[in-house]
C-alpha cells in the first residue's frame, strides 16, 4: 500500500557515505570543517566511513553510433565558465568546483563534437520572472559582503553572486544560440546548482533557479515548456516557481523520503497548473529500468498530451549508486539511455540540459560522458544499464494518477 508524506518523515534514512574511484584522487575530498554532514540538506547526513564501498568497474566500449531524434553529425552545445569555480563552499563541502573538472573529464572521453561557448550574465527581468526582487537584492547583498552560512548546508562566498548571475544566463544564452541554429541540443555545466532555490529562499546548495530562469523565459516568449528533473533530490524550487502555471509541466523523478522532503504523488499543481505537476517518488535502491518505465508509461504519454515545443532537463547525476549523497542504484550507462528517449520528445534545436547535483566524481565524469554522447547520437556505456530494483509500484501510481 503506499503511504502519503503524512505518514513518512522526510529525512528517515541514514547511510554510510560512499565513494567510487578509479584512480585514488578524482574523489579525495576533506570532510573536515565548512559543510557539517548532520545538517540537513542536500544529503543524508552521514559522514565518511573508512572501508567505504568500492564499486566494480567496468571497461569502456568504443562509442556505437545509434539512430538519433536529429542529425548525429551536427555538434553538441556546451557553456561553462571559470568563474563557476569563485562560487566557494568550504572545505569538506560536497558541492565544490572539483564537479566541473569532472564534468570536464566526462566530455573528452566522449565520442561526440561538442562546440563551445560563453555564458553572459542573466538580467534582472529575467531573475525577477521566478524570483522576488527583496530576495535578489538580498543575495547580492550577502555576496559582497564576503558571503558565509545561508543554512545548515548551503554556502555563498564573494564570487557566488557573479558565478550564479552566469549560472542562470548560461540557459538563456544556450537557447538564444540554440535558436539560431548553432546547435541541436546543448549541455549547460554550471554551479551553484539551482533547482532547490524558491523564488524567496536559497536551500539545498542552490542560490538561484537556473532552470526555472531559463523555462520562464522560453514561457513568456509563447513556448510551450516540459521540464524533466532527475535529480535524486525533488526540485521543490522548480515546483514552487510553476506550480500555478499551465505554461510549464514539470515531471520530478527522485528518491523519497529524502530531502527536502516534497514531491509525492498528490502534489500535481493547483490552479491554471492543475494536472501540469508530475512527481514520481522512487524509494532507494531503484534502478534504470524503473526510470524507462517511468518514461514509457508517464513522460511519453504525458509529452504526447502537452506537445512541449522545449524539453529542458535538470541533469543531477545524483541517483548514481556511487553518490555519498543518496541511495538510489542507477549506473552511467543509464543516463545515457534515459537522455536518448527523452530527446525523441521534442524537435531538433529544443533541447536544454542543465547540470544539477552528483558527487561522487567518478560518477559525475561518466554520466556526463555518457549524457553528452547521446545527445549527440552515440551510446556509450562507461557501465553497463541497471535493472531489478524497486519502484513499479509508484511509477504504476504516478501513470494511473495522471492518466485520468
Amino acid at each position: 500500500m503506499l503511504r502519503s508524506p503524512r505518514q513518512l518523515p522526510a529525512l528517515a534514512r541514514s547511510r554510510p557515505h560512499r565513494s567510487t574511484s578509479v584512480d585514488g584522487a578524482l574523489n579525495s575530498h576533506p570532510r573536515e570543517g565548512g559543510w557539517r554532514p548532520e545538517a540537513h540538506g542536500d544529503h543524508n547526513g552521514s559522514a565518511a566511513t573508512p572501508g567505504s564501498t568500492v564499486h566494480p568497474r567496468v571497461s569502456r566500449p568504443a562509442a556505437v553510433r545509434l539512430p538519433a531524434p536529429y542529425p548525429a553529425t551536427v555538434p553538441i552545445l556546451v557553456e561553462t565558465h571559470p568563474a563557476f569555480a569563485d562560487h566557494l563552499t568550504g572545505p569538506g563541502h560536497p558541492e565544490r568546483p572539483a564537479r566541473l573538472h569532472a564534468v570536464e573529464l566526462g566530455l573528452a572521453s566522449s565520442d561526440v563534437e561538442v562546440v563551445r561557448a560563453t555564458p553572459r550574465p542573466a538580467r534582472r527581468e529575467e531573475l525577477e520572472r521566478v524570483h522576488t526582487p527583496v530576495y535578489l537584492d538580498a543575495m547580492q547583498r550577502f555576496c559582497a559582503a564576503g558571503g558565509g552560512a545561508l543554512d545548515g548546508d548551503t554556502e555563498a562566498s564573494s564570487g557566488s553572486w557573479d558565478a550564479a548571475l552566469l549560472g542562470a544566463g548560461a540557459g538563456v544564452d544556450a537557447i538564444e544560440r540554440l535558436g539560431r541554429g548553432e546547435a541541436t541540443a546543448a549541455f549547460v555545466a554550471v554551479r551553484p546548482p539551482g533547482h532547490h532555490a524558491t523564488p524567496t529562499t536559497a536551500m539545498g546548495f542552490c542560490l538561484i533557479n537556473n532552470v526555472a530562469v531559463a523555462a520562464a523565459a522560453l514561457a513568456s516568449s509563447g513556448e510551450r515548456v516540459l521540464i524533466v528533473d532527475y535529480d535524486a533530490h525533488h526540485g521543490n524550487g522548480t515546483q514552487d516557481a510553476f506550480y500555478t502555471d499551465s505554461r510549464v509541466t514539470y515531471v520530478s523523478l527522485h528518491e523519497w523520503p529524502l530531502y527536502p522532503g516534497t514531491g509525492w504523488l498528490d502534489q500535481t499543481g493547483e490552479g491554471a497548473g492543475a494536472g501540469e505537476t508530475v512527481n514520481i517518488p522512487l524509494p532507494a535502491r531503484a534502478t534504470g529500468d524503473v526510470y524507462l518505465a517511468a518514461f514509457d508509461t508517464v513522460i511519453a504519454p504525458l509529452a504526447a498530451r502537452v506537445a512541449p515545443t522545449w524539453l529542458i532537463i535538470s541533469a543531477g547525476f545524483d541517483a548514481h549508486r556511487a553518490d555519498p549523497l543518496t541511495g538510489l542504484a542507477l549506473s552511467s550507462g543509464d543516463y545515457g539511455e534515459l537522455t536518448a528517449r527523452l530527446a525523441t520528445l521534442v524537435p531538433a534545436g529544443r533541447l536544454l540540459v542543465m547540470l544539477e547535483g552528483g558527487y561522487d566524481l567518478q560518477a559525475l565524469a561518466d554520466s556526463t560522458a555518457s549524457t553528452i554522447s547521446a545527445l549527440g547520437g552515440a551510446t556509450m556505456l562507461p557501465e553497463p544499464l541497471t535493472s531489478g530494483g524497486p519502484g513499479r509500484e509508484l511509477v504504476d501510481a504516478a501513470a494511473r494518477l495522471h492518466s485520468r
